[in-house]
């Protein structure tokens, strides 16, 4: 699928202008009390360059190239990479990795489980994520791919507001912990 970055930033952009709150994911993080972030799967760094105007050190990964120029246009001390996130190797770890945006639902299918341990690689304490349900990737799938990579569930919500998750619901926010 080709991005048009700007583009897809004008929509937030249009939500911000009429007041809406578009940086739940970021207070969601900001919660975690995190020094270092790997926005994975970052688009055009929305959530990574709000958490770095909030005083936390950013890396921002993401495959698509004109989501990454929105990216690195409005925020360019923030460092943004450009690689497959089942392939990423930054060589270090991050406070918290998040996956705003329903990141796993834009991987090939079957690709998932790559996904999942591309960014574990990178998980100093938490992997956060949040994507829609009922679109072909189960939580269950999730739960699993995160265990595989040594990843285990500490809490889970149905919102970024932290909405209580009940099971049938059709979003959720699931926070996994390095499983030392």
């Amino acid at each position: 699928m080709a991005w048009d970055g700007d583009e897809y930033q004008q929509r937030f952009d249009a939500l911000a202008a009429t007041g809406v709150d578009v940086h739940g994911e970021a207070a969601f993080v900001l919660a975690y009390s995190p020094d270092t972030v790997l926005d994975a799967g970052c688009g055009t760094g929305r959530v990574g360059a709000e958490l770095a105007r909030r005083g936390v050190t950013v890396v921002g990964a993401d495959v698509d190239a004109s989501m990454l120029a929105t990216a690195r246009r409005s925020m360019p001390e923030v460092e943004w990479v450009q690689s497959d996130l089942a392939a990423l190797e930054l060589g270090r770890t991050f406070d918290v990795v998040v996956m705003a945006g329903n990141v796993p639902l834009f991987t090939p299918p079957g690709t998932e489980a790559a996904l999942v341990a591309g960014c574990a690689r990178h998980v100093g304490r938490l992997l956060v994520a949040g994507f829609q349900l009922g679109r072909g990737y189960t939580l269950e799938d999730y739960d699993r791919h995160c265990a595989d990579a040594g990843l285990r569930l500490a809490e889970r919500f149905a919102t970024w507001d932290r909405a209580p998750f009940v099971e049938g619901g059709d979003y959720a926010v699931s926070v996994h912990v390095r499983d030392d």
